[in-house]
C-alpha cells in the first residue's frame, strides 16, 4: 500500500508541475504533446470506464494479479500505441474498445476470478485496443514520447482510482459491486450497439 501511495503522490506532483524551458525548441509543442496525451484517456467515457473497471476488478484477484494489474494495463497501452505507430491496421477497434467496457463490467458483476496468466493476458488485450486508439489519434507534430508519457500517467491515475474504489468496496455488500459492474456492462453494450 505504501508503494501505491508513493506512486499516487508522484503522479499528483507530476500533474502539478510545469515544464522547465531552459533551452530553445521546447515550449508549446512539448506542453501540448504532454497535455494531449494526458487528456486523451479522460475525454472518452469508454476509456474512463474500461480503465477504472479493470482497476476495480483487479482488487478481487490473486495477489500476483492484484499487484501487477497496473503493469498489465500500461503494457497493453504501450503495445497498442506502438502497433498503431508502426502502421499496423487493426479493424474494428471502436467495437473492440466498447467490448472491453462490456466485458470488464461483466467481470465485476459476476465477481469472476481468473488465474493470473488468463487475467493478465485479458487485461493486456483489452488495453491494446485503447492504446491503439491513442496511437492513431495522436496529432501530427506531437512528440511521441511526451504524448506517451501523458497517456501513461492518465491511464495509471484512472486505474488507481478504480483500484481504490474496489478496495473500499471489499467490505461493502457484494450486491453494490455487482450492480456497478452491471451498469458498466450496460454502458458497454450501448457503446457497442452505437
Amino acid at each position: 500500500m505504501k508503494v501505491i501511495n508513493k506512486l499516487m503522490m508522484s503522479l499528483a506532483l507530476m500533474l502539478t508541475t510545469t515544464a522547465a524551458l531552459a533551452h530553445p525548441g521546447h515550449g508549446a509543442d512539448v506542453q501540448s504533446s504532454f497535455l494531449s496525451g494526458l487528456l486523451h484517456p479522460l475525454m472518452g467515457l469508454d476509456h474512463l470506464l474500461a480503465m477504472a473497471a479493470i482497476g476495480f476488478w483487479s482488487i478481487r484477484q490473486s495477489a500476483v494479479m492484484k499487484r501487477n494489474a497496473p503493469l498489465f494495463v500500461i503494457g497493453g497501452m504501450v503495445l497498442g500505441a506502438t502497433l498503431a505507430w508502426g502502421g499496423l491496421n487493426l479493424a474494428g477497434i471502436e467495437m473492440g474498445i466498447a467490448m472491453t467496457v462490456l466485458l470488464a463490467g461483466i467481470l465485476i458483476a459476476t465477481m469472476t476470478k481468473l488465474p493470473t496468466v488468463v487475467g493478465g493476458t485479458l487485461v493486456v488485450m483489452f488495453m491494446v485496443t485503447h492504446g491503439y486508439a491513442h496511437g492513431t489519434e495522436m496529432a501530427a507534430g506531437t512528440s511521441l514520447l511526451i504524448y506517451m508519457a501523458g497517456f501513461i500517467i492518465a491511464t495509471l491515475a484512472i486505474t488507481m482510482i478504480g483500484r481504490r474504489l474496489g478496495t473500499l468496496m471489499l467490505n461493502a455488500d457484494n450486491r453494490i459491486s455487482r450492480a456497478l459492474g452491471g451498469v458498466v456492462a450496460v454502458i458497454g453494450g450501448v457503446l457497442a450497439a452505437g
